[in-house]
């Protein structure tokens, strides 16, 4: 039996990840002196309204490796595999973590997976690869088609301001749109894990018009796409933004997904973003 484990930064929340009965780790919130766990100690609306009143951005931290091991240890006792799904080791820290924790674990099968990716299309390969173990896949097979979906996944998102991604240090090529993110409403993808542009547009309104026509674009038409939206505060941009995917792709049901506080930290409170899965892998 495989056993998948996953984290806050997939968008997840804790009720569904208890449901599907997945172990959710958290990740860490510093705020000066104070550290909140974003599972339990701190929630996206809490997050922000600090966010407004401190005079400092907040950081984030990884999950302590301590936190795997009784996960680890219940798993060896049950004679279970585990597959821990992270987000991006360019993002962090995570995939180091639980890393480091799998090696009080001599002789135990416990494999960690780097998505490259974060919010949405880790959720979506966490409940697939939850999904492939309920069916009796075994762990080779389900790391295989991990690898698969990875290669494939694309997610485009648009911010308010990149401040938060360049004060945080998870902007690559984007940071030569600083100085001009006056002048421009930037698309952002991930490549190679980190924040890097697409392609600018001069509204916001322009831009997620464009957002729609790259997803159409590569919208896979014969393979599960898994599209998914995630937002800060852009509540009601997300909702149209899905149901525009909803009938323009024939998909009955788009998920939308809170971004935790670890993000939001990062992209700030005005980030918007799809994610879904190409026909082919990346090139």
């Amino acid at each position: 039996m495989v056993k998948i484990v996953t984290d806050t930064t997939s968008g997840l929340t804790l009720e569904q990840a208890a449901q599907l009965g997945i172990p959710f780790i958290p990740q860490i919130i510093v705020f000066g002196n104070e550290n909140y766990r974003d599972d339990t100690e701190i929630d996206t609306k809490t997050l922000l309204t600090k966010l407004r009143a401190s005079s400092s951005l907040p950081k984030t931290a990884a999950p302590p490796p301590a936190l795997y091991n009784p996960i680890y240890q219940e798993a060896v006792e049950k004679g279970e595999t585990v597959i821990v799904i992270c987000p991006s080791a360019e993002l962090s820290g995570t995939v180091r973590s639980a890393t480091i924790a799998a090696q009080d674990f001599p002789g135990a099968d416990i494999r960690v997976f780097d998505t490259r990716t974060i919010a949405g299309g880790l959720a979506s390969m966490v409940l697939q690869a939850n999904e492939w173990a309920k069916e009796g896949l075994d762990a080779d097979t389900i790391m295989e088609r991990l690898g698969q979906m990875s290669r494939r996944h694309h997610i485009y998102f648009l911010v308010d301001t990149l401040e938060y991604l360049y004060k945080g240090g998870r902007i690559g090529g984007a940071a030569a749109l600083f100085g001009s993110i006056l002048q421009v409403k930037p698309i952002l993808t991930l490549r190679n894990g980190r924040a890097e542009p697409f392609e600018s547009q001069r509204t916001k309104k322009r831009a997620l018009a464009r957002l729609m026509e790259i997803v159409a674009e590569k919208y896979p038409k014969s393979k599960p796409g898994y599209l998914s939206v995630m937002r800060g505060e852009a509540e009601e941009e997300a909702k149209a933004l899905a149901e525009q995917f909803s009938t323009q792709l024939s998909i009955p049901n788009v998920p939308l997904y809170l971004m935790p506080p670890a993000i939001l930290v990062h992209a700030g409170p005005g980030v918007l973003a799809v994610s879904f899965f190409a026909e082919e892998e990346n090139a």
